[in-house]
């Protein structure tokens, strides 16, 4: 409001001066240019949480996360064989990507594919019908055992394997053959003959030296010299060719048993190395540091 003042009686009349106000988004945009009120704080109902009932409701929340995450997108698993060296070796500890071949439709925006030929696949060992007795030992249980191999036929695709070569729908399969001695232990096997990789040739597999074993008859085959694999169902072996129980011996591997792709080695233990007698320092002189991190392909 403007203030009367009165000087030498007369009367004038003094506009009232405004300070002037900070600028705010808050006023700007303010309903009808007014400030808001505050809103009173909201007390919350019952008693305050204790520190011990907050940490117990995040390690639950942590728990369902990570269930959830083992669940439906990756999973650990550790490499008890040497089916698949030197690609993998005995002690790597693997993640797997489950969701990538999560079952039905995948959508475009997913990152969801089909299972293709050359990749590194965990999955259910679906047990031998050929020799069941071979199932009888506890590490190697149907159903309950975790096999890694690598995907050689898909639904359709004609198998024949003559000595060394491994055929595809008529056609050689492009695999860079190094020769390897296996000493029948947790180490690597000992490379002796690496020729340099041709065009083509995505992945390594080993295979013992001497003479290929043309006439070599394998379970799976049944005197066939060419197997079909069936729908939903794929055809594996393991990248140590003369060291690995696989599709050749007990089958095809069917679509509900894959668990997902071997992604990456997260930890590497060297169980040929000596102990120290020290869990804690045989932690650290024992792991394969170098592996950690290695992409599995």
């Amino acid at each position: 409001m403007a203030t009367k003042r009165t000087t030498n009686n007369v009367t004038t009349t003094e506009p009232e001066t405004i300070e002037p106000k900070p600028f705010s988004f808050a006023r700007l945009f303010s309903r009808n240019g007014h400030e808001k009120e505050p809103v009173a704080p909201v007390k919350t109902k019952g008693p305050p949480k204790s520190v011990w009932r907050e940490y117990f409701e995040s390690a639950v929340v942590t728990v369902i996360m990570a269930l959830f995450g083992m669940t439906f997108i990756v999973q650990a698993v550790k490499v008890p064989t040497g089916s698949m060296q030197n690609t993998i070796t005995i002690g790597d500890h693997l993640l797997v990507n489950k969701f990538i071949f999560a079952p039905g439709k995948s959508l475009p925006f997913l990152p969801q594919r089909e299972i293709k030929r050359g990749d590194i696949i965990v999955f259910k060992y679906p047990g031998n019908p050929f020799d069941p007795k071979r199932d009888d030992r506890p590490d190697n249980r149907p159903i309950l055992t975790n096999y890694v191999k690598r995907v050689i036929g898909i639904p359709g695709d004609r198998i024949r394997i003559k000595g060394n070569s491994v055929m595809v729908n008529g056609e050689v399969v492009p695999e860079h053959r190094i020769t390897a001695r296996d000493h029948n232990r947790k180490d690597p096997l000992e490379i002796l003959e690496a020729p340099p990789k041709k065009p083509g040739e995505l992945y390594d597999v080993y295979y013992k030296p001497g003479p290929e074993d043309d006439e070599q008859e394998y379970d799976a085959f049944q005197g066939k010299e060419e197997i079909v694999v069936p729908e939903a169902s794929y055809f594996v072996m393991g990248d140590n060719r003369n060291n690995s129980e696989d599709s050749r011996y007990w089958g095809f591997v069917p679509r509900d048993l894959v668990i997902g792709r071997a992604m990456f080695v997260y930890w590497s233990f060297d169980e040929s190395a000596p102990t120290t007698g020290w869990f804690v320092l045989d932690f650290f002189v024992n792991t394969r540091w170098s592996r950690t991190g290695t992409l599995v392909k």
